[in-house]
């Protein structure tokens, strides 16, 4: 019997076949291990800094399901280098978490996808969802408040990361050398030069740790130094209702629900609580209204949450948008745990100094 010879592949054959299996592994290993993300703002420093690229495991808290398929591979909401979205949000799967190693622990950093950006209100799938790193402060069935910029959770006062900064307005004789920032320690991403007083004095916005702010208070060259840690800007606090009583540095007492956690349904919970039941909780129909709560055409005069939230802050508290913001992270939220920092560039360095070499590969707190 006669066979027939076996065409033998072309380059480019051989060449599309790898590219395709290479990016179908990298895809599979990006969507059910770990994935590799990089600190773009200082929100966290000094714990972690502009930057560092992490590494980040989806498999401690249980990785995701995909939820949306129809999207180009390894990429997250545009494709690579313009505006393009890279997804079509056609087709909605429902999205389960695997088993994992356990949940999300309080004081930990961890990596999710907002509930809302408030610098980019483009409405989004869940997994498509601007990714943020913060610190876990809280857990569902906690009681987070912040008394005078301390952070406390079930009335005990959290442990505060090493390196925390606040900001402060710092008038100094005249402008400040470069080789002065430095010996403070202060990149581009720590303060402001925000002009002259009348009387030629510079005003900065500087970002401090406490020993940062006992060095600018020993100096010379200080006129005065004034906390500006209560200012929150441009956005409202959440929850809105307590915009005239909540500050940065003064705020809740909150209690943080849990799955399984009921409350009374009247018009203060649901000022509370009433846009995450909307949003997360997996209803089809809800309707609020005049203190009522409305879910597939059943009025409740109690609700039981489906789902556990947690509170999100950044440890450098006067420079994150996070929890205080815009609210609760829910769990189907939750990507994954920092595990180390396997790069770092340096933005301000020069030459080798670019690469924050004594950070290559160290663990994350």
């Amino acid at each position: 019997m006669k066979t027939e010879p076996i065409a033998k592949k072309t380059k480019f054959q051989e060449w599309r076949e790898a590219i395709v299996f290479a990016v179908v592994v990298a895809s599979l290993f990006r969507w059910s291990l770990a994935e590799a993300f990089v600190i773009p703002t200082s929100s966290m420093e000094n714990s972690l800094l502009v930057g560092d690229y992490l590494w980040v495991s989806k498999i401690h808290y249980g990785t995701r399901t995909p939820r949306t398929p129809l999207q180009v591979p390894l990429t997250h909401q545009k494709i690579w280098g313009t505006e393009i979205p890279s997804y079509l949000d056609w087709i909605q799967l429902p999205s389960y978490r695997l088993p994992g190693f356990r949940k999300v622990k309080r004081g930990e950093p961890v990596v999710f996808n907002t509930p809302k950006d408030l610098l980019d209100p483009t409405e989004r799938p869940v997994d498509l969802k601007t990714y943020l790193v913060k610190r876990c402060v809280a857990i569902g069935g906690d009681v987070v408040q912040i008394k005078n910029q301390q952070v406390f959770i079930n009335g005990e006062p959290m442990v505060n990361p090493p390196g925390m900064k606040f900001r402060y307005q710092v008038i100094t004789k005249e402008i400040l050398q470069p080789r002065t920032l430095e010996k403070l320690e202060l990149d581009s991403e720590d303060f402001w030069f925000l002009g002259k007083t009348n009387d030629g004095k510079a005003v900065y916005s500087m970002l401090l740790t406490q020993q940062q702010l006992n060095d600018v208070n020993a100096a010379l060259y200080k006129v005065s130094v004034e906390s500006a840690s209560d200012d929150k800007g441009s956005f409202p606090l959440y929850p809105t209702m307590m915009n005239s009583t909540w500050t940065l540095n003064n705020y809740g007492p909150l209690t943080i629900p849990q799955k399984g956690m009921t409350i009374v349904v009247n018009d203060s919970t649901l000022n509370f609580y009433g846009e995450f039941i909307e949003k997360y909780e997996g209803h089809k129909s809800v309707n609020i209204s005049n203190g009522q709560l409305e879910i597939d055409g059943q009025s409740l005069t109690s609700y039981t949450f489906q789902q556990d939230y947690y509170f999100m802050m950044g440890d450098s508290r006067d420079n994150s948008i996070d929890s205080r913001y815009w609210g609760l992270v829910p769990e189907d939220h939750i990507l994954g745990k920092p595990l180390f920092i396997w790069f770092s560039v340096n933005k301000d360095g020069k030459w080798l100094d670019k690469v924050r070499w004594e950070r290559l590969f160290t663990g994350i707190k």
